[in-house]
C-alpha cells in the first residue's frame, strides 16, 4: 500500500494545488491542503508541484504468518435446524481444497436448539463442526451471529471461510470481512487453492467481460461467497465422521440493538433455481406478448419459463426469473434457451445444466459454445413446429 503525505510549510499556494488535480482529489480545510477519496494516486501533484509539498510514501507490506492460520471453514446457513443446500455444496468444495493443502475441514453453525441437527453434518466429511447454541441466536440478528462469528475465527483461526451467498450470507459475510479487516470476493464462479495456502477466487468482473483472479495473499482468513448450484454437493456417507464442539460465548458479546417483533412466514413458490427444465427467453424474442408461446413450452414440459437480463429490464418478466450472475444461478437437466446470444454474465450462472439446447438465428452467437445441442434458425418457426410434436407424442 501507498499513500500520499502533504508537507504544509512546503505548500506556498493550496489553490495553485487545488488546480493541479485533475480529479478534483484536494480541497481546503482549517487553512491546509487536505487529499480527499477522490484520489486516484495519479501523483501529478508529486511531479508538478513544489518539490517535497507533498510526497509518495510506499507503506511497509504486512507479512502474515500463514502457518498460524489451518482449516477451511463452511457456515452452516439454515433457518431453525433446516440447512441451505448450498451448504453441502461448500462442505465439497472445501474438502476439495482442503486435501491440496492437507488441511482439516471445519462446519460453523449458530442458533438456538440446533446442536442435534449438527449431527447431519458428519455425514459430510467435516472433520469438527463448531456449534453456537444460544437463545440469543435464535433468529438471524447481524450484530449477534457477527459476534459468534469472530469468536470462531480467534479461537480456530481458518485460513479460508466459504459462505453461501444467501439473504444471510449476503450480510454476514461482508460484516464480518470489515470486522477482521480481511478481504471477501463476492459471488465467485471457481475456487482454488495453491500450495502456499492462498486461496484463488474467481469471478467474472467488468460486466462479464474477464474472469478474475483474486487473492488475498496478505491477510488471513480469506473469504468468499458463493451461490447455490454453483458447486457440485458430494454424496452423503452413511455413518458419522468427525466430531460436534459446543463453543460457549458471554452473553454480553451477543447483545444487539436489534429487537425483533414479528415473524411472518412467507408463501412457498417453486423458483426456478428448483425447477428441473428450463425454458429462456432471450433478446431474440420481440415482444412481451410472444413469452406466452415459451411458457406453453415449458408447461408442456413440466418446467418454468425464465429470462435473460435485458428480458427482465424491459419488464416483461419479474427479476427472480432472470437466469445469471445478477440474478439466479440455475442447474437443471434441460435448458432451452430461446433467442440468447450467450453473455459470460448469463452462461456463468447456467453453464452446469445437465443438458443446454440452445435455438438462435446467428450461428455465431457465444451460446453454441456452451450448448450441448445447437438449433441455428427462427425460433418463430422452431417453438411452434416442437410444441406442436410434443403434443403429438403426449396425444400418441
Amino acid at each position: 500500500m501507498a499513500k500520499l503525505v502533504v508537507n504544509q510549510k512546503l505548500v506556498s499556494s493550496i489553490q495553485d494545488m487545488i488546480s493541479l488535480c485533475p480529479f478534483g482529489a484536494m480541497e481546503e480545510k482549517n487553512g491546509e491542503l487536505i487529499i480527499n477519496a477522490a484520489c486516484k494516486m495519479c501523483r501529478l501533484c508529486v511531479k508538478k508541484g513544489p518539490k517535497g509539498a507533498v510526497e509518495y510514501v510506499e507503506e511497509p507490506r504486512k507479512i502474515i504468518d500463514k502457518d498460524k492460520w489451518k482449516g477451511i471453514a463452511v457456515y452452516v446457513d439454515h433457518i431453525d435446524g433446516v440447512m441451505h443446500p448450498v451448504t453441502y455444496e461448500l462442505l465439497g468444495k472445501a474438502k476439495e481444497l482442503a486435501a491440496k493443502i492437507n488441511h482439516p475441514v471445519y462446519a460453523v453453525m449458530m442458533g438456538s436448539g440446533i446442536t442435534k441437527q449438527c449431527h447431519e453434518l458428519l455425514h459430510y466429511n467435516v472433520d469438527k463442526v463448531f456449534v453456537y447454541d444460544h437463545e440469543k441466536l435464535a433468529r438471524f440478528i447481524i450484530e449477534s451471529y457477527t459476534a459468534a462469528f469472530e469468536d470462531f475465527v480467534g479461537r480456530i483461526k481458518p485460513t479460508a471461510i466459504l459462505v453461501g451467498a444467501t439473504p444471510v450470507g449476503r450480510q454476514l459475510a461482508p460484516r464480518l470481512a470489515a470486522r477482521l479487516q480481511t478481504g471477501l470476493t463476492a459471488d465467485c464462479t471457481v475456487l482454488d487453492i495453491n500450495e502456499n495456502t492462498d486461496l484463488v477466487q474467481i469471478r467474472p468482473a467488468f460486466g462479464g467481460n474477464i474472469m478474475a483472479q483474486i487473492l488475498t495473499p496478505n491477510h488471513r482468513p480469506q473469504m468468499a461467497t458463493v451461490r447455490y448450484k454453483v458447486m457440485d454437493a458430494p454424496r452423503r456417507n452413511q455413518e458419522e465422521l468427525g466430531k460436534i464442539v459446543e463453543c460457549t460465548i458471554a452473553p454480553e458479546k451477543l447483545s444487539t440493538n436489534v429487537k425483533v417483533l414479528d415473524i411472518i412466514a412467507k408463501e412457498k413458490e417453486q423458483f426456478i433455481e428448483a425447477s428441473d427444465v428450463l425454458v429462456v427467453a432471450g433478446r431474440g424474442v420481440k415482444k412481451a406478448e410472444d413469452l406466452q408461446m415459451l411458457k406453453e413450452l415449458a408447461d408442456l414440459l413440466k418446467g418454468q419459463l425464465a429470462c435473460t437480463r435485458p428480458v427482465m429490464e424491459s419488464g416483461w418478466l419479474e427479476a427472480k426469473r432472470q437466469v445469471g450472475l445478477s440474478g439466479r444461478t440455475v442447474r437443471p437437466k434441460l435448458m432451452i434457451t430461446c433467442g440468447v446470444s450467450g453473455s459470460v454474465q448469463f452462461t456463468a450462472g447456467m453453464n452446469h445444466s445437465e443438458q443446454i439446447i440452445a435455438i438462435n438465428k446467428d450461428e455465431n452467437a457465444p451460446i453454441f459454445k456452451t450448448a450441448h445441442y445447437g438449433l441455428v434458425g427462427d425460433l418463430y418457426e422452431i417453438i411452434p413446429a416442437l410444441i406442436n410434436q410434443i403434443k403429438e407424442r403426449k396425444g400418441a
